[in-house]
């Protein structure tokens, strides 16, 4: 939302009106205005909501959704995954731009899905700090971890 502040002379050129109307709307309460020194500001979520026009709106400018589907994931891994990526997205701190994700899992397949909708900049964050744990040898995935008769890493 535009944080634009107008005086009196400026919201009745705008409005077409005469400046004694607009300063009537301001007494009366109709127009919403702040007194800095012997002045009237008006902001401008204010002379929309007098105008009736809706108040803007703070969308980002491009949205992506992504999904990221895991093969080889049991459901102990599944939870840890799941963890990382909610304390991943609950970091992000933007109430503007808000990181949305879901997580699935299927035991049968021992597939895990994410999905991610979010700006373009904080999906890619939380898809390099997935892309990081994966590629690390961390055993999460079952082709990870040490085979059968292989002894692991402590």
């Amino acid at each position: 939302m535009s944080n634009d502040l107008y005086s009196v002379e400026q919201v009745a050129s705008l409005l077409g009106l005469h400046v004694r109307t607009v300063r009537g709307y301001i007494r009366s309460g109709r127009l919403r205005a702040v007194r800095i020194g012997k002045q009237y500001r008006i902001a401008r979520a204010d002379l929309d909501a007098l105008t009736g026009r809706p108040p803007a709106v703070a969308r980002p400018a491009a949205e992506t959704s992504s999904v990221v589907r895991l093969d080889g994931v049991d459901r102990a891994a599944a939870d840890r995954l799941a963890t990382l990526v909610l304390a991943g997205v609950n970091t992000h701190h933007d109430p503007d731009r808000p990181l949305r994700v879901q997580t699935v899992h299927d035991e049968e397949r021992h597939r895990m899905t994410i999905m991610i909708l979010g700006d373009l900049d904080s999906t890619a964050d939380l898809l390099r700090l997935l892309g990081a744990v994966l590629d690390g040898d961390n055993g999460l995935r079952h082709g990870d971890g040490p085979r059968d008769g292989e002894v692991g890493r402590a």
